[in-house]
């Protein structure tokens, strides 16, 4: 029997600003088995990026429940998310997110860095994930004297060195050509086989028929939750 890792139910978040009251989910469900590979599509302002940072512990709900793994993080405070987001969590974004000031080494060490991991035992997963991402020649160069397809190698790498329990990638190659952006692919596709969990959020039909199941949100609603890939509208 699969291992349920991913579990939002009755899951409903409203923004409000003035007397203005936005529902950006409403009361959904929705559970993601360890090692699948699940896309979130749905046109602009329909809940998918909202769905992606409750996932990722950056917001939180306003009614229902959100379990990781065994645990139910709905009512954590800033800090145990904080720490949920370090340990079991890894981020691919569009713009990846660097530090500028970092080399590819020390922007994948960031994260263990925040959990207290000795300085040599980090050089040395953070080496180990660089080499492998075909990153060995440039593992002293600062993201700025990187193409895009290199920085994005290096966020990969940075969303792995914890081992998360859960993967989450926000159009991840948003920002890149045809050819780089299959390469990604590609390299995403190698993590799925691996056995990692991996939820993306993309506007990429190309990208949906990789996955094992594609979920489409609507008004804040999930309209279809397809696991075949084959996408309904």
């Amino acid at each position: 029997m699969s291992e349920v890792i991913v579990e939002l139910k009755g899951a409903v978040k409203e923004y409000v600003n003035g007397s203005l009251r936005v529902t950006a989910m409403r009361g959904i469900d929705l559970s993601i088995n360890r090692g699948e590979y699940a896309v979130i599509m749905g046109a602009s302002g329909s809940g998918k990026s909202t769905c992606l940072n409750i996932l990722g512990c950056l917001d939180r709900l306003s009614q229902g429940t959100y379990k990781l793994g065994s645990q139910d993080v709905s009512d954590l405070d800033d800090d145990e998310l904080s720490e949920i987001r370090s340990k079991r969590l890894g981020f691919i974004f569009q713009s990846y997110n660097l530090i500028p000031q970092l080399n590819v080494l020390e922007n994948i060490e960031v994260p263990l860095f925040y959990q207290g991991v000795p300085e040599s035992q980090a050089r040395v997963q953070a080496e180990k994930l660089a080499k492998r991402m075909g990153l060995g020649g440039r593992l002293k160069h600062k993201p700025m004297e990187l193409s895009g397809g290199q920085q994005q190698r290096v966020a990969i790498a940075r969303s792995l060195v914890c081992d998360p329990i859960l993967m989450l990638a926000d159009e991840p190659t948003g920002n890149l050509d045809t050819k780089t952006g299959h390469e990604i692919l590609e390299l995403i596709d190698e993590l799925h086989a691996e056995g990692k969990t991996i939820v993306m959020v993309t506007h990429d039909d190309e990208i949906a028929h990789r996955a094992e199941r594609v979920v489409w949100f609507r008004d804040g609603d999930i309209i279809s939750n397809d696991w075949n890939g084959a996408a309904s509208t």
